[in-house]
């Protein structure tokens, strides 16, 4: 843990040293100390902005990778299995095919309400049928509701080429061009995310030992399943609505931090936080300085890297049933 809390730090410095303008690491630091000798407005105009909200997503992402794959015990699970990205997603095509919503802060606030609406109905199918004792009802709410929603937005941006064009630009996944305007709501529900993920780490050191055995324990089903899903909606769709849909952190960073310090979730949920800042902020770095001035977006670092290394994962072992 102490190495990953130095290796974030190395991360947060390169982040603020490296980009697609060349600036020496002194002028960087000048820039940082006293922001009126900062050359075109680079550091505090980007990338501060960036390293900020790449540390927070990343950690989100982590974090509720690592909650989503306890709570169904399915090492292949990720948080957007509940639908929080496709209701985001579809929430801010509405915003933009409806009213032509333009502004960072009402993109914003309608990716956090499309998210936690669309998990409100996932946890409302999956309540109708067999109960939430078992993960799979969930699970299959979430596919179904997902597929649903997608089609819908699929359906919008193609009925209209505006939407379209702001839908292709902010599904990407990218912290280039983000700012910090209303990153402190995002924050906020981040902080109430982090907080049910805490409250669920007892739950769910009892749940990877099995549904029946956890229950013979003394566990409240219910109310581990309520805890978490919120802890998963409230960081994904904080994630999501800052950057857009970004994919592999939340499947591929639980199983660094299992290999690193196994399985207690008290463990496992804060190195998975840490672990999804560091990749977040690496990808983005990486993007920055293989484009030159056109960037890659750092959803698409991720894509390309992220299937690599979880091959890889695969590959040099049998993956735990959890």
């Amino acid at each position: 843990m102490i190495a990953l809390v130095g290796l974030v730090a190395v991360m947060t410095a390169l982040s603020l040293l490296l980009g697609s303008n060349l600036i020496s690491p002194y002028a960087v630091v000048g820039a940082l100390v006293d922001p009126a000798n900062d050359p075109g407005a680079v550091v505090w105009g980007s990338r501060v902005p960036r390293t900020v909200l790449g540390l927070l997503v990343g950690l989100c992402l982590g974090v509720a990778g690592a909650v989503m794959q306890g709570q169904t015990r399915n090492p292949l699970a990720d948080p957007g299995i509940f639908g929080v990205s496709a209701g985001a997603s579809l929430a801010v095509v509405i915003g933009v095919y409806v009213v032509g919503t333009s502004s960072v802060l009402a993109t914003l606030w309608l990716a956090l309400a499309g998210a936690i609406v669309a998990s409100i109905v996932v946890f409302g199918v999956a309540a109708l049928g067999r109960g939430l004792s078992s993960p799979v009802p969930l699970a299959i709410a979430g596919t179904a509701v997902s597929a649903l929603l997608v089609a819908l937005t699929s359906y919008l941006v193609l009925s209209d080429e505006t939407t379209l064009a702001a839908y292709r630009i902010w599904v990407v996944g990218s912290l280039s061009g983000r700012t910090l305007d209303g990153v402190g709501i995002a924050a906020l529900f981040a902080l109430a995310g982090l907080v049910f993920a805490v409250a669920n780490v007892r739950s769910l050191n009892s749940l990877a030992l099995g549904t029946e055995l956890a229950r013979g324990l003394g566990e409240n089903l219910l109310r581990a399943r309520i805890l978490g899903l919120a802890a998963i909606t409230l960081l994904t769709a904080s994630a999501v609505a800052i950057t857009g849909p970004i994919g592999f952190i939340g499947l591929t960073a639980p199983h660094i931090a299992r290999r690193l310090v196994r399985g207690d979730h008290s463990w496992l949920v804060p190195a998975s936080g840490l672990i999804g800042a560091c990749v977040l902020l690496a990808c983005d770095v990486i993007g920055r300085v293989i484009g030159g001035t056109a960037e890659v977006p750092v959803g698409v670092v991720l894509t390309v890297l992220g299937g690599v290394v979880f091959i890889g994962i695969v590959r040099r072992g049998r993956i735990a049933a959890l």
